[in-house]
């Protein structure tokens, strides 16, 4: 996607096409240095413009210590050691030597767009960088080769690069890379630079230890972006009308103002208001004291129900956009000796950030600056500009470490808004917005509500001749992006993810006659992006209707999923690997019951197995999940087995315990104890298998992996108890994870 930058003096383009490699030194960063010092502990900014820089992606100290600059953001995930790596394989440098640093989005516009994309989400912070990325490596390795070659006078193709150790093969030579880093930085950017096959890696698929540490984190020592402090800071918190598109009528700040260490009240936009004081606990006791009237408007008539309705009729209605189709689907049910119908339903969910939204903001009629726990620093750099009303070259966005964004903090900058919006209150002082818990669960950009009806035509030799599926519920992108829905003639192409005809997100199976179609019921609940998207749901209406076709056809599970992938080989190994790895084909322990899901999402290909058992009818154990998945190539091993297991406790969360429901317009859960997570205790044990497909495509993990888990219990709960569960959360069925 490219986001357009309006300013009222200059505009600006931010784009994903233009990476570049070059070389770029001389530009003047020395406003920024001020804000970089007060970041404090735990963040890490762009090294001095004396650093040699060899190329844009790699600074190279004289001690021979290697930078290596990263734009995308780490969540936990390890996208930042997984970038590294893919720099440092190709650089040929020693890796115990390298760290990290962030260059600023405003940076980035200044050396037009040097490093690309900074959006991390849709498990794109590898997948699609890997190769300028690797190309940075190359070519800032052929810099410094052709450096000592220089020097040496030599061919440079006499001439190897080894952990950052430069040798001229005929003469036994040596040098660093730090004593000819100067004198690389001097050269031009090579541009033909050829990458390594696959075959010669030696750090990439290595299960290297993470390079932004994990002691801090697990000690409390790390600075996330509610912890920053800068001197003279005040805190803010705020109030959003409870009902979405209501606005403020009418506040009284009189008793707020009598609070201890309150210094403002301020209205924010048209639908908030915030109190700024010395601490946390002031602004948020001051904001009690608050008497806000709010105009609800027609939105305060909404509710679960109205919703639901309105999706029940979506199941049938005629305006739907296709998203796969093949063969004639009518008349294969025209000509069936047996139909079969299921009905699901699934949730709003909120992505319930551990740290809530929360930004710190400084404006003076001379600059603007941001310090953001952002997804994406080019979104909350246009979010700042468009609120500071200033030119983008006086605004700046600093990254900060982010607890949890999970798709809240990239293309949703609200708070960021809001948080300039505070300080332009309070010229020339630092002002932290945090929201409490309660604002950050009532004012999320939610998980789309969605409901299916899945349709299946069998002939008289129990052959599956049709597949229909109607999707009915919210989209995504007619809501953030609408640009891309009028250019699809009015459809929500993420909406099929796990569905689509062709591409990252293709469907696997194969059937003579196919339709599935999107009825689109959009609410006033703001949608947003949720780990795994429209997978999610979308895996649980495909691969437990597959469950059912299976034993109504009289076929096993797996070898009925097989008879319909012939043409997906990728997703057949998968496939096999966790029923292999879970013992499908031999009897399992009396009273442990088994269940099976694949999907192919993100460009990666998944498959989950599960063993579990159920007490009392109720009561459910999942002993293990043995969870394959193949990304195309696995950068770092041991960064997605965590994944894998991360993404299984959303995953179960959401299928056993979460939902958001609507009440009057508003949001009814307000804290963990109404939207619940699973606990380690309940955590079942998670067996990884990494298959690496090759070939030129590259995998997301972190998003595909999510969705395979709740299909493969609900598919097991079945064989266990004889029901089948189609509506989520389990807990609504009185369903408990144990």
């Amino acid at each position: 996607m490219t986001t357009t930058i309006n300013t009222s003096r200059r505009h600006f383009v931010i784009g994903s096409s233009a990476i570049a490699t070059g070389l770029a030194i001389g530009f003047d960063f020395t406003f920024m240095s001020a804000a970089n010092a007060a970041m404090g502990a735990g963040t890490t900014a762009m090294a001095p413009l004396s650093t040699p820089e060899i190329g844009v992606w790699v600074v190279v100290k004289p001690n021979d210590d290697v930078v290596v600059r990263i734009v995308r953001s780490e969540m936990g995930q390890g996208t930042i050691t997984g970038l590294a790596q893919m720099v440092a394989e190709e650089l040929q440098c020693d890796w115990k030597k390298v760290s990290y640093e962030y260059p600023s989005p405003a940076e980035s516009l200044l050396r037009k767009q040097a490093w690309g994309s900074y959006s991390t989400g849709g498990s794109r912070g590898i997948r699609t960088s890997e190769q300028y990325v690797r190309k940075g490596g190359a070519a800032a390795r052929m810099m410094l080769i052709q450096a000592a070659a220089n020097q040496w006078n030599v061919p440079a193709s006499e001439c190897v690069a080894v952990d950052s150790v430069i040798t001229h093969t005929p003469s036994g030579r040596k040098t660093t890379f730090g004593k000819v880093s100067v004198a690389a930085s001097q050269l031009p950017v090579p541009t033909d630079t050829p990458l390594k096959d696959p075959k010669e890696w030696k750090l990439i698929g290595k299960p290297v230890n993470r390079i932004d540490g994990t002691s801090d984190k697990v000690t409390g020592r790390q600075v996330y972006a509610i912890d920053l402090k800068m001197p003279g800071m005040l805190v803010a918190t705020i109030k959003q009308c409870p009902v979405f598109g209501g606005k403020v009528k009418a506040y009284d700040s009189a008793k707020a103002m009598n609070v201890k260490g309150v210094k403002k009240v301020v209205q924010v936009g048209d639908n908030a208001v915030a109190v700024i004081a010395d601490t946390f606990w002031h602004a948020k006791t001051g904001l009690e004291q608050v008497n806000i009237t709010w105009d609800e408007g027609a939105n305060a008539a909404v509710s679960s129900a109205s919703i639901k309705k309105n999706l029940e009729e979506g199941l049938t209605a005629d305006d739907a956009f296709v998203g796969s189709a093949n063969g004639d689907v009518r008349a294969a049910f025209a000509n069936a000796s047996k139909t079969m119908e299921a009905t699901y339903f699934y949730p709003f969910l909120s992505h319930a950030t551990l740290e809530p939204q929360t930004a710190t903001a400084k404006w003076t009629p001379e600059m603007c600056e941001a310090w953001v726990p952002t997804q994406d620093g080019e979104a909350s750099l246009a979010a700042l500009i468009a609120a500071s009303g200033l030119p983008a070259e006086k605004c700046n966005v600093y990254k900060v470490n982010l607890g949890g964004g999970f798709g809240r903090r990239g293309a949703f900058q609200d708070f960021t808004t809001q948080a300039v919006n505070i300080a332009k209150q309070m010229p020339g002082t630092p002002i932290k917005l945090i929201w409490t818990r309660e604002e950050d669960m009532t004012h999320d950009h939610y998980h789309p509500v969605m409901m299916c009806k899945m349709s299946a035509s069998i002939d008289s030799k129990k052959n599956v001749t049709g597949l229909n599926m109607r999707l009915s519920g919210q989209s995504i992108l007619a809501a953030v992006r609408p640009a891309v829905v009028a250019s699809n003639k009015g459809k929500d192409p993420a909406a099929f993810q796990g569905l689509d005809e062709t591409g990252e997100h293709g469907i696997t199976y194969t059937f003579p006659n196919l339709n599935i179609d999107h009825a689109m019921r959009n609410t006033h609940v703001p949608p947003g992006f949720w780990r795994g998207v429209n997978v999610n749901q979308n895996a649980i209406f495909l691969e437990t209707f597959m469950d059912e076709l299976a034993e109504t056809t009289g076929m096993d599970a797996v070898e009925f999923r097989r008879k319909h992938m012939q043409d997906y080989p990728r997703a057949i190994a998968v496939l096999n690997a966790v029923a292999d790895g879970i013992g499908w084909t031999k009897p399992a322990t009396p009273g442990v019951f088994r269940g099976v899901a694949q999907m192919h999402s993100y460009g990666s290909y998944v498959a989950a197995a599960c063993e579990l058992s159920v007490k009392n009818g109720n009561e459910v154990k999942i002993h293990r999940i043995v969870a394959a998945t193949d990304p195309g190539y696995a950068v770092n091993p041991a960064q997605i087995e965590r994944q894998v297991a991360g993404s299984f406790v959303y995953g179960l969360s959401a299928l056993f315990e979460e939902e958001i429901t609507i009440e009057n317009g508003a949001v009814v859960q307000k804290n963990f104890d109404t939207f619940n997570s699973i606990r380690l205790s309940q955590m079942p044990k998670v067996e990884t298998i990494i298959i690496q497909g090759g070939g030129k495509e590259w995998g997301g993990v972190g998003e595909p992996t999510i969705a395979v888990a709740a299909p493969a219990v609900l598919n097991a709960f079945y064989r266990a108890t004889g029901q089948r569960l189609r509506t989520v959360p389990l807990k609504n069925s009185g369903i408990k994870l144990v």
